[in-house]
């Protein structure tokens, strides 16, 4: 029995990702870094809950 390690998963995503998905991928790990630490939670929150009652999604 082998264990997966954190190694093995980046290799694995450097064989299967075209370098374009890679780049968006870290760009949306940004960005969402972002939201939580400069944004702060509270105001992301809000935001979102804000947008999907906007789309006509009911969360409560």
């Amino acid at each position: 029995m082998t264990r997966e390690t954190v190694a093995d998963r980046i290799d694995a995503a450097r064989a299967m990702l075209t370098p374009i998905q890679a780049a968006t991928g870290l760009t949306f790990a940004t960005g969402i870094a972002f939201v939580l630490v400069f944004l702060q939670d509270p105001l992301a929150h809000d935001a979102m809950h804000n947008f999907r009652h906007a789309a006509g999604i009911t969360c409560h």
